[in-house]
């Protein structure tokens, strides 16, 4: 299978994923708009995510899979299966003694990420919720274990695919459980901690027999000698030493998100969720490029390292950056100049007010300001997790969290919670060009010949894009087209349709031959 057809399905199903995710906050913004609670769910919500970038797709998966692709590139598939059957059994374990902590400790963890809460009853739902879903993160973390052998496999389908579950069990659980909870006088909020935890549960479910099929399927070692045994296994070892400095990194990363999640608790009611459903838009960009890249590209740079192929290693890096220019910058234009009608054509509906509207569009565009450095960071990050160098990407993280501390300390109270978006999005570029210097400065990136006039048409046709886009989101009032909202939708679908066929025509008038360039 080809890069851009590995990365192409990806990208779809994670299309699918981000459809039906965004399709799960309509109905969520709907029903329970912006207030004390949802902020409560956001935060209870976010202390599993926040331990499931250690153990899933953060730190565990930044040194299982080069680990991984290098063991079976160098000592064949089963001494790799005898890999894979230690490590899931040291991460079992962990895990459990994990839960079992979170669920206890829930008040200390809602009081550090969220401290604000001015309702008691606000603080008392979110330390339910959480120990409600803090198992979550077990089922999570042997999700990314199993989406991290199916990869290396290059069985992408699957584990791209599974998301699609969770949000469809928490789509069920808004329109059905919901309800019946407020018929029996119980907060209708909790019947999404409900759809949570049977998400996670699926989403593991569906990846296993999948395993058992190629035969790869981890039996779990129980007794003490089978632990030991594991914890023993050279491979294990080296995946715990490369998890330290990724541990660092990944948890500088949180320490930002929990910061600014303290932040946002001591301003406006609200404030939470506008970020909330601002980040929920932009992560649609953010995992259809960044994401599908950086799941195809990690286990195929680690194999190209291992087998000493410099120049399919370089190659492979300035391909995932060329699609990045030219994907990313124009989906960061549509945040920057087309913000509220995106925000008020999906969101601007039932107990979500116009109010609403605004304050999540001006955290959106703090977010789109980054966008092209968050994307690029999927990319250029591998670059260094291939080689199994955790160091340098923890030292960079380390430094551009304090620069977002700094920002924020400038921005946010003249800005607010978009403030706080911003100051992301701009730590996040440079971040990412810190990054690719690193690659180029060592010489494991040679940037491919053409790149000056390459970036010169992409930002020619990304600034009649703009100028299209912020017409159009000065000709109509979008907040008042919600008593058409077929009409608003429609107006939205031709005007995106509009933006589509100028930049790429004007990508191809100017020379750019797009399909060469997917092909390569």
């Amino acid at each position: 299978m080809s890069l851009f057809k590995a990365a192409s399905t990806v990208s779809l199903l994670t299309l699918a994923s981000r459809v039906t995710g965004l399709a799960r906050d309509l109905i969520m913004a709907s029903m329970f708009g912006a207030n004390a609670l949802t902020d409560a769910f956001n935060v209870a919500f976010r202390i599993p995510n926040l331990f499931r970038r250690l153990f899933a797709e953060g730190a565990f998966s930044q040194a299982f899979v080069p680990v991984l692709a290098a063991t079976k590139t160098q000592e064949g598939e089963e001494r790799t299966r005898r890999l894979v059957a230690n490590v899931a059994t040291v991460l079992f374990w962990a895990l459990l003694l994990t839960c079992v902590l979170g669920v206890a400790g829930a008040p200390i963890l809602v009081w550090l990420l969220a401290s604000g809460f001015e309702s008691g009853h606000a603080q008392e739902a979110a330390v339910l919720m959480t120990r409600w879903m803090f198992p979550y993160i077990g089922f999570m973390s042997l999700v990314a274990l199993c989406a991290g052998v199916l990869n290396t496999w290059k069985q992408f389908a699957v584990p791209a695919a599974t998301p699609v579950l969770l949000n469809v069990c928490m789509i069920v659980a808004a329109l059905l459980l919901a309800p019946w909870l407020q018929g029996q006088g119980i907060e209708p909020i909790y019947a999404m901690a409900a759809g949570v935890m049977l998400g996670g549960m699926l989403q593991l479910g569906v990846q296993l027999p999948v395993l058992k099929k190629l035969g790869l399927l981890p039996r779990i070692g129980i007794s003490p000698s089978a632990v030991r045994q594991a914890w023993s296994d050279p491979g294990v070892r080296r995946i715990l030493t490369l998890m330290a400095p990724a541990l660092l990194g990944v948890g500088v990363a949180q320490i930002s998100l929990m910061i600014n999640t303290q932040i946002a608790s001591y301003l406006t009611p609200g404030s939470v969720t506008w970020l909330f459903y601002a980040d929920r838009l932009m992560e649609f960009p953010t995992a259809l490029l960044g994401v599908a890249l950086g799941v195809v590209l990690t286990p195929q740079l680690a194999s190209a390292k291992a087998a000493g192929d410099a120049q399919r290693y370089s190659g492979m890096l300035d391909w995932g950056l060329r699609l990045v220019v030219l994907l990313a910058v124009p989906c960061a234009v549509g945040l920057l100049a087309f913000a509220e009608p995106l925000v008020a054509t999906l969101f601007h509906r039932g107990a979500l007010r116009s109010h609403d509207v605004s304050q999540i569009s001006t955290a959106l565009i703090g977010y789109g300001a980054g966008l092209v450095g968050l994307v690029a960071i999927k990319v250029l990050a591998p670059g260094y997790f291939a080689s199994q160098d955790m160091r340098t990407p923890v030292k960079i993280a380390v430094c551009v969290l304090v620069l977002t501390q700094i920002l924020n300390v400038v921005l946010v109270p003249w800005m607010a919670h978009a403030g706080l978006a911003l100051s992301i999005g701009l730590a996040a570029l440079v971040n990412a060009l810190w990054l690719m210097i690193g690659l180029v400065r060592r010489g494991a990136y040679q940037p491919a010949a053409g790149w000056m006039k390459y970036l010169l048409q992409v930002l020619a046709a990304s600034l009649l894009l703009a100028v299209f886009l912020g017409w159009g989101a000065q000709h109509w009032d979008w907040k008042a087209l919600q008593t058409n909202e077929w009409g608003r939708a429609g107006l939205m679908a031709l005007m995106l349709a509009g933006a589509g066929a100028l930049y790429f025509g004007a990508l191809w008038l100017s020379g750019v031959r797009i399909r060469t360039l997917l092909r390569r």
